[in-house]
């Protein structure tokens, strides 16, 4: 693959101490385009990186999932994005391995740390979190990407506008993976090494705060993906407390001694099963309207691509040196935005010959007045 055609794009924040070793890796490994987006930081990230010769831009939000969605979306202008940490814990010299299956036909890549994990890498809470969250990925998606919350990433630009990605946060990963589960992206998993963090680089993970976004992600995300399993766990779990609820009250009234009766019990037990089995109920035919859905896209994507009709995107920003020229749509004109006043090259014809002219009053048989 042309070097020319990947974008390297590096979301950072407060990675001073990483951020040159990271640049001068993927330079060396023949990568020109290189994009930091920065968080805003409070070190040296930007001025270190742009020493090193990367683009580098200032995020208008607050988070990884924000940057990455502001970076694709505005300044990448390369058909395929690499995706990497600027914390130097993935190696430039994978990025042939990430980049090969999108030669093949694959849209997306994921790298799987598990694969080659250097010692102390990631602590032990970390690694039966994503243990688990991969497991619990598979089982609401079933699919088995290995390692959903990895970082290291490549991916068509196209297939990337065809997500609905709204976290800000490290929920990123896990949305670009039920993602490509539900728009049935064709991706892959390669293995990769995963190494520890220099000394002096501190991480940006809260390993408790930032689990729990992801699994209420998960558990979200199954309700358009997986609704049998969105309604039908939470209606279980109503039919089981609804059970237990009969089965208390109904133990008083008919064994124990003296008996008692528990009618406000006895109502929140009939409540909580009728509304579980509505719930499962609702969850079946959620699921069957779901794969009908699917099925239904599936053939109108194939359709289209029989007839080669291809997805516009969005509007995107085109870098220009420093001008950000708006690419516009093929509805309106090109219009320049950034700080110089001079107007795009492509606009120089329009002088006072080229202006659009007033069109001049039709004759008619009555007179100028229409009298």
């Amino acid at each position: 693959m042309d070097r020319a055609d990947v974008c390297v794009l590096l979301p950072a924040y407060n990675e001073a101490e990483t951020i040159a070793e990271v640049v001068d890796g993927y330079r060396d490994a023949g990568f020109t385009d290189i994009l930091v987006i920065d968080g805003d930081s409070d070190d040296d990230t930007r001025a270190i990186a742009a020493d090193h010769g990367a683009e580098v831009v200032v995020q208008s939000g607050i988070g990884k999932g924000q940057a990455v969605r502001e970076a694709v979306s505005q300044f990448v202008e390369a058909p395929y994005v690499l995706l990497a940490d600027a914390d130097a814990t993935y190696r430039p010299e994978d990025a042939e391995a990430m980049l090969e299956p999108l030669e093949d036909g694959y849209e997306h890549v994921i790298g799987d740390r598990f694969a080659d994990m250097r010692p102390g890498a990631m602590t032990f809470l970390n690694r039966v979190g994503n243990r688990i969250v991969n497991r619990a990925f598979y089982f609401i998606h079933r699919y088995d990407y290995r390692d959903i919350l990895s970082g290291y990433r490549a991916f068509t630009r196209r297939s990337f506008e065809r997500m609905t990605l709204t976290a800000d946060g490290f929920g990123i990963e896990t949305e670009m993976s039920v993602e490509c589960a539900k728009k049935n992206i064709p991706t892959t998993v390669v293995p990769i090494t995963y190494k520890p963090r220099p000394n002096g680089s501190n991480t940006n993970l809260r390993p408790f705060r930032d689990g729990g976004i992801i699994f209420l992600e998960l558990y979200r995300r199954a309700k358009t993906n997986n609704p049998l399993f969105y309604f039908g766990s939470a209606g279980v779990i109503s039919s089981l407390v609804g059970l237990l609820l009969a089965a208390y009250v109904g133990y008083e009234w008919f064994i124990a001694f003296p008996r008692r009766s528990h009618e406000v019990l006895a109502v929140a037990a009939a409540m909580a099963l009728i509304f579980g089995v509505q719930l499962l109920i609702f969850g079946v035919l959620s699921d069957m309207i779901a794969s009908f859905h699917r099925e239904l896209l599936s053939r109108i994507n194939e359709v289209a691509d029989a007839a080669g009709v291809e997805d516009r995107g969005p509007r995107k920003l085109r870098r220009t040196g420093r001008l950000d020229v708006d690419a516009g749509t093929d509805d309106g004109p090109r219009t320049a935005r950034g700080t110089d006043d001079a107007p795009d090259a492509d606009d120089s014809r329009e002088g006072p010959e080229h202006r659009s002219r007033p069109e001049a009053p039709v004759a008619t048989d009555d007179g100028p007045n229409g009298d």
